[in-house]
């Protein structure tokens, strides 16, 4: 959709107080790098779609790293001190950590350092963590659905073993790329018997496990009701053995409910560590996201089961001046009115909201 349709006229400059229709503020900007992956997981890039014949964008077509620059720059003056990279797989974008050292470059209007972050599924990571570490990046979260080998060759469907994953996690580690996160999503009938030896192989490492509800993301991975695994049922799983306390929320706005491993008075143990649970399908969080997405080509999407995209890249690479694309932005999120999870539950089944929506692998989890 081109950003100048329906515009007020009306400018909007980057105060840091821009809130939408429902009152939420602009704190977290995801930006995904490239629109391919190495792995062909059937939540996400289902290898039936996603086969060799499949047309991704052509090069010229991504947004250069200057670019992703600029815009973020704008997006940090109307509120944003969180960028989180994705992709696709974000390590397959030719020297990312270029990228991530602009980034890291930004400061706040009060001066302060953004928190800059990158999802990856692990796979190059063992020989990018360094550098992504010298360039600037704070920390890492790695999607992992399973230890099994068997089992997580089969969801990402490449054959690529665990082993190497857990090598990777290890580097980020070793290079002070923490504290990290594992995600797992959780599908019924496929990886369920994997939530435990999870929680125990990374219970005490310093790192924090998220538990994530398989979601109705895109229109290819052919979700249904009765593949998710409520989070309630995970948290339940995992206390029968290893006793949790719920905590705090870390921050506004933050997707996962928190669960600390407790001692045996029944305190949260930090030496033990935590978990988290993101509950999209069950326990809806919408009334705080505060988060937006841009496209690996630009386009500024406003919820992760949005049908459509407002053209940035127009702007960007136009004659439109920084002021522009700032006012651009600042309306299109004072007109943001999404709340896809929440009114999940009075849609008919697998219909889907507002036409076809756009696919994880494009624009990040």
């Amino acid at each position: 959709m081109p950003v100048t349709d329906h515009l007020p006229e009306s400018r909007i400059s980057g105060t840091g107080q821009l809130t939408d229709t429902l009152g939420r503020p602009l704190r977290d900007l995801r930006i995904s790098v490239t629109d391919r992956c190495n792995f062909r997981c059937n939540y996400c890039m289902p290898k039936a779609i996603f086969d060799k014949d499949y047309a991704y964008l052509p090069h010229q077509a991504l947004l250069s790293f200057e670019e992703i620059t600029r815009v973020a720059k704008v997006f940090v003056a109307h509120g944003v001190q969180k960028i989180r990279l994705t992709g696709g797989e974000p390590l397959l974008r030719k020297n990312v950590e270029l990228l991530v050292e602009q980034l890291a470059a930004l400061r706040t209007p009060q001066g302060q350092a953004l928190d800059i972050t990158l999802t990856t599924n692990g796979s190059l990571l063992a020989r990018k963590a360094r550098e992504l570490k010298a360039a600037g990046l704070q920390r890492v979260t790695v999607s992992l659905d399973g230890l099994d080998d068997t089992v997580f060759r089969s969801m990402n469907d490449v054959d690529f073993p665990v082993a190497d994953v857990l090598a990777g996690i290890e580097a980020a580690q070793a290079a002070g790329l923490g504290p990290i996160k594992i995600n797992m999503v959780v599908k019924r009938g496929t990886n369920e018997h994997e939530i435990l030896p999870m929680a125990r192989h990374f219970r005490g490492s310093g790192i924090v496990l998220r538990f994530i509800e398989y979601m109705d993301v895109g229109a290819t991975n052919g979700w249904r009701m009765n593949e998710v695994l409520p989070s309630s049922e995970v948290v339940k799983l995992i206390h029968a053995e290893l006793p949790l306390v719920q905590l705090e929320p870390s921050n506004p706005g933050e997707t996962a409910a928190r669960w600390g491993y407790a001692d045996a008075c029944g305190q949260h143990d930090k030496a033990l560590g935590e978990i988290g649970v993101i509950s999209s399908v069950t326990q809806a969080f919408c009334g705080s996201c505060n988060r937006a997405r841009l496209s690996t080509e630009g386009k500024l999407f406003l919820c992760l089961f949005a049908s459509k995209g407002y053209d940035l890249r127009s702007l960007i690479r136009g004659d439109a001046s920084d002021a522009d694309l700032s006012s651009a932005i600042g309306h299109i999120w004072q007109g943001r009115s999404d709340r896809y999870s929440e009114l999940r539950s009075a849609l008919a089944p697998d219909t889907g909201f507002g036409g076809r929506r756009v696919e994880m692998s494009y624009i990040g989890g």
